[in-house]
């Protein structure tokens, strides 16, 4: 299954139920996921999501320093920022750190390969795909 957190199991099961719905699958049918997949050769939401956010990275990271998309999106939350207790402040650079590891880069080596806009596309939409 595509992602590794919370949120990447509840989008892919939501999105298999939409197309189990579309298609006409019941649940007492015993259809895999992967059959489903295979049937509407439609790529899985956390994937489609992943590389948006990829491609957007690579747009940030070739703005310039003072760019405020920048500068907002990298800036650490605010510590007046409340979240429920026991959870961790997940921020989208977050976000971004993790779907890396999975390519063995690091924030600044991402922004570099940024720098070569065609690579960078081909890394986010084709990495995506096959992580």
């Amino acid at each position: 299954m595509p992602g590794s957190h919370h949120g990447a199991r509840r989008i892919y099961a939501l999105d298999l139920w939409w197309l189990r719905t579309l298609l006409g699958i019941k649940w007492h049918q015993f259809v895999r996921n992967k059959e489903v997949s295979g049937i509407t050769k439609q790529p899985n939401l956390t994937v489609i999501i992943q590389s948006r956010r990829l491609s957007i990275f690579g747009h940030i990271a070739c703005m310039d320093d003072d760019a405020d998309a920048k500068m907002i999106l990298t800036a650490p939350p605010p510590d007046i920022w409340k979240r429920p207790p026991g959870c961790p402040r997940i921020t989208w650079l977050n976000t971004i750190q993790r779907e890396l590891r999975a390519y063995n880069l690091t924030l600044n080596k991402a922004a570099n390969l940024a720098q070569n806009r065609p690579l960078w596309r081909l890394m986010s939409a084709y990495g995506a795909m096959h992580s």
